[in-house]
């Protein structure tokens, strides 16, 4: 048996090298942030055949000082700490004081370098780890490293490098990493004597932005910052109707460090759930700021890795960030035809975005109403104001326009079944609904109507004890901004086309329905308010012993919903009851499909997040399988209601699979395809 014994230091590099140096790019990535931390202003990268045969960059920072030459291709010598307590607060990109040894010993290293004190420079040659002892140089200030042939003595290494294009798209990356993370530096980047890149210093992140990704991304992008507890977070976020099928134009820089974490990936991707269609992923470029106290980056053999003190506020900070910005937007997409080819024609490089209705409109709306009510109608009278103000605060409807079906029974009405009424006691709820997100709307054919919400109705009309005054009220009404509604004919059984201030808005009716049902479903569920329906006969469903597992370890997420599940025996359960709300849900398919997501889920089911995800998902099941579907025809009074219900949730851009429930073509737009813009 062979006896321990100590590694040489040659062999010790190469160890260091295969764990340091995976490729071309790798190197790269070590000197470029070596000259970062020298506080470079200029940095220039020259490549040969993908890095194989030379890499050097030139940098014009503090330099070396001339008996540190030698301890820059030493083993551990670094001049970024001197104590292990100097690891838990690391300020530099670099501090293990090993690449430049492990290059070294696997490449012909020649570094020259010069400090500004220094009236001529130096110079150090590495030939396959054997050193070549110091001599003066002439260079400019700063410090040029060349490494030639690299892996020349290690020829498996050298052998499965991949293509010169291949190992130069890596290099590529790496350079827009720290191009990215540095827009204060001029960067320079050539592949073969030919110009790849040229990158000004900027102090404005969005012009690199647009000089590495173009205006198609840079021109849709969101800006995002919040500061919260000490940690600063910014940058830039794709609009949702832009998005990749790889997280590849996803990039999360931590004190100017690129860096990868699951977690903050995955706050992300919750950010935009419901807004984009499953396996796409958003465009992001976030920038985080936090004390270097407060995470270690010494846990990854390249640093890419991180760990936080707290990577649970970073995560809610980060999904609260995205959200709360998205909120408040309008994220309606817009739609754009193809250019003519008339002396009008070209596409229209833009479009004006309507401006966030539905929280102003409410608010304005309210508020005028309820001014003039109390002014006008029975001034002085304080219980006449009082239910005013009562009236005005729980109604936003268009005068004229059918009362708001309950969002469950569109599409399951008669035609003419329901009849315009202003004060209709539905309609009220559902208004008071999107003024108070608290309040819930009544079951569908409930006589349970909230009370406040019930005496409003009744109660309102008779306060002001003339029909005169309830037509005065409505003519009012008219006259107010955003009150008017247009008419909306149905194309296909599947689109609505409806006129809009700025043009034509083309809405699919299945999205729609959908998400106001999930908004619906998830308010009632998050405020333990969903009405189950039990089963008189309860129905079975046949399933594994394996799903049967699943299904029953998620009953408490189930139940939440309003599905009631119980274990049979024989392989089979048993659907109890169901969400009343959803009176036609086909619960075999709901339950089949529940099964399936589950199983791709795997066992993370345990985890309150995971659990949270399922719950979600079954909510997005049940509001799609609820929804009006493509092909279904639909009355004049339910595509009015669906119209109006379109402005009572947060978001109505998009369905909870994150389709668009709509797109808008602009006047402007219009005019130049038909030629009448001159």
């Amino acid at each position: 048996m062979s006896r321990i014994q100590q590694l040489s230091t040659s062999v010790i590099n190469k160890i260091a090298a295969g764990e340091v140096i995976e490729r071309p790019a790798s190197v790269v990535k070590e000197l470029l942030e070596n000259s970062v931390d020298a506080l470079s202003t200029r940095i220039e990268v020259d490549i040969v055949a993908g890095g194989s045969e030379l890499i050097r960059i030139v940098d014009d920072g503090e330099g070396i000082h001339p008996d540190d030459l030698l301890l820059a291709v030493a083993s551990h010598a670094t001049s970024k700490i001197r104590q292990a307590d100097d690891l838990f607060g690391v300020q530099t990109m670099g501090f293990r004081g090993e690449a430049l040894a492990s290059v070294a010993e696997v490449s012909r290293l020649r570094i020259r370098s010069r400090q500004a004190d220094q009236t001529h420079g130096m110079e150090l040659t590495v030939n396959l780890g054997d050193i070549v002892p110091p001599k003066p140089c002439g260079c400019p200030l700063g410090t040029q490293i060349e490494i030639r042939n690299l892996f020349e003595n290690t020829p498996v290494r050298r052998k499965f490098l991949k293509t010169m294009s291949t190992e130069f798209g890596h290099i590529h990356e790496q350079f827009t990493r720290v191009a990215l993370a540095n827009p204060r530096l001029h960067m320079v980047l050539r592949h073969n004597d030919k110009l790849v890149a040229e990158l000004p210093a900027s102090d404005r992140p969005i012009d690199r932005l647009r000089l590495f990704f173009g205006g198609e991304i840079t021109d849709d992008l969101i800006s995002v910052e919040s500061t919260q507890s000490g940690v600063r977070m910014w940058g830039y976020v794709g609009h949702p109707n832009q998005s990749k099928s790889s997280r590849k134009h996803q990039y999360i820089f931590l004190n100017g460090r690129w860096i990868t974490d699951r977690s903050l990936l995955h706050a992300l991707t919750e950010a935009y759930r419901g807004l984009l269609m499953v396996g796409r992923q958003p465009v992001a470029f976030l920038y985080i700021e936090l004390p270097p106290d407060r995470v270690d980056v010494n846990v990854h053999p390249t640093k890419v890795e991180v760990r936080f003190q707290d990577s649970q506020q970073l995560f809610r900070q980060l999904l609260s960030m995205v959200r709360s910005k998205f909120l408040s937007m309008d994220l309606q997409s817009q739609l754009r035809l193809p250019a003519t080819t008339g002396s009008n024609g070209g596409l229209l490089s833009g479009f004006t975005q309507p401006e966030p209705r539905a929280r102003t409109e409410q608010r304005e709306l309210t508020e005028q109403i309820s001014s003039w009510l109390a002014e006008k109608i029975v001034p002085g009278d304080s219980s006449t104001a009082a239910a005013a103000t009562g009236f005005a605060s729980t109604t936003y409807a268009s005068p004229g326009a059918p009362a708001l079906a309950e969002p469950w029974m569109i599409g399951r009405t008669s035609e003419g079944s329901r009849t315009g009424n202003l004060f209709d006691s539905a309609e009220t709820v559902a208004v008071a609904h999107a003024v108070d997100p608290q309040h819930t709307l009544p079951l569908a054919g409930s006589d349970e109507t909230e009370p406040e919400f019930r005496s409003i109705s009744e109660e309102v009309p008779a306060a002001m004890g003339q029909s005169a005054a309830i037509e005065a009220v409505r003519e009012t009404i008219k006259s107010l901004p955003y009150a008017s509604a247009h008419r909306a004919m149905q194309v296909h059984d599947c689109y609505l086309i409806v006129e809009t201030p700025e043009g034509v808005t083309v809405i699919d009716q299945h999205a729609l329905h959908e998400r106001i049902m999930y908004e619906h479903l998830r308010t009632r569920v998050l405020a333990g308010a969903v009405e189950s329906q039990r089963l008189l006969v309860p129905q079975p469903v046949e399933v594994t012993p394996r799903e049967a597992a699943l299904l029953l370890e998620q009953n408490e997420s189930l139940q939440r919903a309003g599905l009631g599940l119980e274990d049979f025996g024989n392989g089979t359960l048993i659907v109890t009851s169901y969400p009343a709300m959803l009176r036609k849900l086909d619960l075999q398919e709901l339950i089949r499909e529940m099964i399936a997501k589950l199983e791709d889920g795997g066992s993370a089911g345990v985890q309150s997040s995971a659990r949270r995800d399922i719950l979600d998902e079954l909510l997005h099941m049940m509001s799609c399988k609820a929804a009006v579907k493509a092909g279904q025809r639909l009355s004049q009074e339910e595509i009015d209601s669906l119209l109006m219900q379109r402005h009572l949730v947060d978001d109505a851009h998009h369905c909870p699979h994150g389709r668009p429930t709509a797109l808008s073509l602009s006047r402007m737009e219009l005019d130049r395809q038909f030629g009448r813009l001159g």
